[in-house]
């Protein structure tokens, strides 16, 4: 876009003031009850900073400061909007949504992870998104099952 009709006070001005909007997945938007609340806050949180950025005197100041929060509040209020929780599973017979999956890996590694939904994933902390590859193997099944491909086996220890 040229800036030739613009306000602006250079190309780099008016170029920090337009983010792409953040990629919305094809997939449901499943989340956990704290995954929902997890959002909310989050939402509310962008839109105090977007707030904040608007009393700013200086336009392009104003507008840079306002750039990043406005692109998260369209992005949270979307994912709020069309979130579904899921009730925690009653039965810890097979691996669902919300479970905690304890599993080895062939190499002697054991790792216990929680599945949740695609905002509220973070492996560093054991949480992975209900359509990782390894959730999407081990959703359904049972303790002592093994899943992957030879020499990627998983064993399924525990299931909470």
């Amino acid at each position: 876009m040229s800036v030739a009709f613009t306000k602006e006070e250079s190309f780099e001005t008016a170029s920090e003031t337009v983010l792409p909007d953040r990629p919305i997945s094809p997939h449901p938007n499943l989340v956990t009850a704290a995954g929902l609340a997890a959002l909310q806050t989050q939402l509310d949180t962008a839109r105090e900073a977007y707030e904040a950025a608007q009393k700013v005197e200086d336009g392009n100041e104003r507008r840079r400061l306002a750039t990043i929060p406005l692109r998260d509040v369209r992005y949270l209020a979307e994912r709020v909007r069309t979130a579904q929780v899921v009730a925690d599973p009653v039965s810890a017979d097979s691996i669902a949504f919300s479970s905690t999956v304890t599993f080895s890996r062939a190499d002697g590694r054991v790792q216990t992870y929680r599945i949740v939904g695609e905002d509220e994933a973070d492996p560093k902390v054991g949480s992975i998104s209900y359509v990782s590859p390894i959730a999407r193997l081990l959703l359904g099944k049972a303790v002592g099952d093994e899943v992957g491909a030879p020499g990627q086996i998983l064993e399924i220890i525990a299931i909470v």
